[in-house]
């Protein structure tokens, strides 16, 4: 992907994930969203069995595993639908995905800079910190412009 094609990517993820931003309120319950919606059907762990086509203790097993976090997607997808549900699965970043480029960016250029400027300074040679961060900004826009992933190999 082009580095311009990656920051479109980018700003459309971001507005497709913007109603997903303020969901803290679907948090999962304690218990496990699988074991919420069946008692909330009224179904116990046999009927949710017969309905995944498991033994009892499998389902049981089921609902322990998505608390837990180690149930697989295709366990709970399988599990959602036997329960007339379907799995809605996103990855929701904390921030905009454009941001945390820019910051990345950004921080991998001072720590490039921070060497020069320590070399700079040796030499009495030193810039003025608003020069200084004028030069940050254009390498972060230059690393951002960069095709290929270099922005992530460092630390």
């Amino acid at each position: 992907m082009k580095p311009g094609e990656r920051a479109t990517a980018r700003r459309q993820i971001d507005k497709k994930l913007i109603p997903l931003q303020k969901m803290d309120h679907l948090a999962r319950p304690p218990k496990g969203w699988l074991r919420a919606i069946r008692e909330a059907l009224g179904l116990t762990t046999r009927q949710l069995a017969q309905r995944l086509g498991v033994s009892q203790t499998r389902a049981f097993e089921i609902e322990k595993a998505e608390v837990s976090g180690s149930i697989t997607l295709e366990s709970l997808r399988r599990a959602a639908e036997a329960l007339d549900c379907r799995l809605v699965y996103a990855l929701v970043p904390v921030k905009p995905l454009e941001t945390i480029a820019e910051e990345r960016a950004l921080s991998v250029a001072r720590r490039r800079l921070k060497s020069t400027r320590h070399t700079m300074a040796l030499e009495g040679q030193s810039v003025a910190s608003d020069d200084e961060e004028a030069q940050v900004k254009r390498l972060a826009e230059k690393l951002l412009a960069q095709p290929g992933s270099s922005l992530w190999d460092e630390a």
